[in-house]
């Protein structure tokens, strides 16, 4: 049962970390202008792995809102 646990727990890990991948490269496929925008949606809420992830972006091309 505890092997079970730990191979469902590695597989759900890979397969997060596959995703945020996948996120992050999506983000940093964007033009400026839709990067921009999309760093607009999430600027007036609070701190969140997506906003981080643009922020991110935004600061390695230089640009600002």
């Amino acid at each position: 049962m505890l092997k079970l646990q730990t191979k469902r727990r590695l597989l759900n890990a890979g397969r997060d970390r596959d995703r945020l991948a996948a996120i992050e490269a999506s983000v940093a496929a964007l033009t400026d202008d839709d990067l921009l925008d999309l760093a607009d949606i999430f600027a007036r809420g609070g701190p969140t792995p997506l906003r981080d992830i643009a922020g991110a972006e935004m600061q390695r091309r230089n640009i600002t809102l």
